[in-house]
């Protein structure tokens, strides 16, 4: 396969991903600022999305001060902001109409029609008008543009260069999401919150789960009250939970295996390495060493295994 239409179909699945998980860090912030709160840490919340998500010192040169809209409509609809959710449609739109061919019609349908839609709801206020609402129906065009690519394409490199795009995407978004509140704070987490933290915080981590349809799973899965070690177990070390870090890594590592070539070993055994660290840890040496400091290497790694992939198979300098 020529390394552009490598490339075009790895950042189309991202772009995708990326505008889901936006969607998700927002309503998180937008679900746990309804809360009851001081002015000050609502602040430190919006503040630690953008931080998390490198968009802080782009929103700085525009806006004088933290405001929660403000924030959200960076992170929306400002064309300005690429990491905006609808910069992100566009580009996955832009990347999907330049190898139509190497999709069906039904993939190239999914993604043309997510684009035209945005711009309808937002020229018409569907996002001021409710926010979790437009966030639900990001999430949902991209659930259907997964769907779609699974159930249509042949399983061939396009299919495979595409499903690497979306996991390595998910794995560096989940672990900012687990560690949006720390970020904020510029705290560290080491398995016990003191007591006036402990009922903020349980709102905290259950938004947390619900941003990543996992409430439900944790329920099932643990049967206990919400607490923040069981919720970064589930969400870093769960081979069974398809948005977990361990998960999103062994998909990393599947799909890599598929399109490998001469020079990609390295890559493969950065990724591999990664994966068995995931496969063999154990939440309380985690939370032993500090949430935020391994959640801040684990994202580095992600990103060097990101950029191997960029110099190996696709087009330089995305």
């Amino acid at each position: 396969m020529l390394s552009r239409t490598a490339d075009h179909l790895y950042w189309m699945s991202r772009y995708t991903e990326r505008a889901e998980n936006t969607a998700r860090m927002l309503d998180v912030n937008y679900q746990t600022s309804l809360l009851p709160q001081s002015a000050e840490v609502a602040k430190y919340g919006w503040q630690g999305l953008l931080s998390i998500s490198e968009l802080l010192p782009s929103y700085n040169k525009k806006h004088d001060q933290i405001v929660p809209q403000e924030v959200m409509e960076f992170m929306v609809k400002d064309e300005d902001n690429p990491s905006s959710i609808l910069s992100c449609l566009k580009g996955a739109r832009e990347n999907a109409r330049a190898v139509r061919g190497a999709l069906t019609t039904e993939a190239w349908e999914t993604q043309n029609t997510t684009w035209l839609e945005v711009n309808r709801m937002l020229r018409a206020g569907a996002f001021e008008r409710d926010p979790a609402q437009f966030f639900e129906w990001v999430k949902f065009r991209s659930h259907l543009s997964r769907g779609v690519t699974l159930g249509t394409m042949l399983q061939d490199e396009a299919f495979y260069f595409a499903r690497l795009g979306t996991f390595l995407e998910r794995a560096d978004n989940t672990a900012r999401l687990v560690d949006v509140k720390f970020h904020a704070l510029n705290s560290e987490f080491f398995g016990t919150a003191t007591e006036e933290d402990q009922e903020y915080d349980f709102y905290h981590w259950s938004a947390i789960l619900r941003s990543v349809s996992a409430f439900e799973v944790y329920r099932k899965v643990y049967r206990d009250v919400i607490k923040p070690e069981r919720v970064a177990e589930l969400l870093i070390l769960r081979a069974d939970m398809p948005r977990s870090l361990h998960a999103s890594l062994a998909e990393v590592v599947a799909n890599l295996a598929k399109v490998q070539n001469d020079q990609s070993a390295e890559t493969q055994r950065r990724a591999g390495k990664l994966l068995a660290d995931l496969q063999y840890a154990r939440v309380d040496e985690i939370l032993a060493t500090g949430l935020h400091a391994y959640l801040t290497q684990f994202l580095d790694r992600v990103n060097e295994i990101g950029a191997r992939i960029s110099q190996d198979f696709l087009v330089p300098a995305h």
